[in-house]
């Protein structure tokens, strides 16, 4: 078990409605994509370590999805250089923690894993539904690559109780919305009893909290980005790891206000956003534990 934690949340997505209702979409502002952090030399050096001992449960790439990957490096690399910390040439990158990151352009995801924080998944639109064909995925939150590898949308989600069909038509309408200019971002969050940032589980594995302490949130803040040439959509994922009693006070008592048929629905939300299996009554015994309210 490694613990990699941020010491803040800079978005609760239980506090505010735009963040809480669904799909909880919001205009993704320019510069805002991609993010550097505390953990930033902590979690690249895990990223790292696991593209180089998991690279088959952290990588998949599609021959068909190439040419959206290396428009993915691209424009990650042109986000780079107006960047505090990234200095990019034409054949390396160097970051803030002082690695040089040699841009290899045979394997685009790679480099972009080990480049920055956030985690990359590239949906294609095949017939109906966008189909999961690329992805660096390091720190995957209860889900596993190979399993959702080349799936399209609804079958990703089968786990999800309520993932019917009206519900997939939303979200599959909401990916032909997303617009080259007008990227998107939302956030989630889950209660763990393990704060290991890679933690792949596959459909019919359940993921076991513990009602004693310590407990952790983690936070994904994702964007939907589309990308202009191939017209792919990007899924990013940012991680944030925090202990329980290390929220700021308002976000501790917010949690503990969650009860009864609020707490449920937002349960019901938080776990179709996730896209895993959940058991909503001991996740809200805990949230009745947290401290400070």
């Amino acid at each position: 078990m490694r613990e990699i934690c941020q010491s803040d949340l800079p978005v609760a997505p239980w506090m505010a409605e735009h963040t809480r209702r669904l799909p909880g979409l919001n205009l993704l502002q320019p510069g805002e994509w991609l993010l550097v952090d505390e953990v930033y030399a902590a979690q690249m050096a895990y990223r790292v370590e696991l593209i180089a001992t998991q690279r088959d449960a952290v990588h998949r790439l599609a021959e068909t999805a190439r040419p959206a990957a290396e428009e993915l490096l691209d424009l990650v690399l042109e986000n780079l250089r107006a960047m505090p910390g990234f200095r990019v040439g034409d054949a390396d990158v160097v970051c803030p923690d002082g690695r040089i990151v040699a841009i290899d352009r045979a394997r685009p995801l790679i480099t972009c894993g080990h480049l920055v924080q956030e985690d990359f998944n590239i949906m294609q639109k095949h017939g109906d539904e966008h189909v999961l064909t690329a992805s660096i995925l390091c720190f995957p939150a209860s889900w596993s690559l190979d399993e959702k590898f080349m799936r399209n949308m609804t079958s990703i989600h089968l786990p999800v109780g309520k993932y019917d069909a009206e519900i997939g038509t939303r979200v599959q309408r909401m990916f032909d919305r997303i617009q080259v200019d007008r990227p998107m971002w939302r956030a989630n969050f889950l209660i763990y009893s393990n704060p290991d940032l890679f933690q792949p589980r596959r459909e019919a594995e359940r993921r076991k909290i513990s009602a004693e302490p310590p407990h952790w949130v983690r936070s994904e803040r994702q964007c939907l980005v589309k990308l202009p040439k191939t017209g792919a959509v990007v899924f990013s994922i940012h991680n944030y790891v925090l202990r329980l009693q290390e929220l700021r006070e308002d976000q501790r008592q917010s949690l503990q206000r969650l009860s009864g048929k609020a707490a449920l629905n937002a349960t019901r939300m938080l776990a179709l956003r996730l896209a895993m299996p959940y058991t909503v009554e001991r996740r809200w015994v805990i949230l009745a534990a947290v401290p400070g309210g």
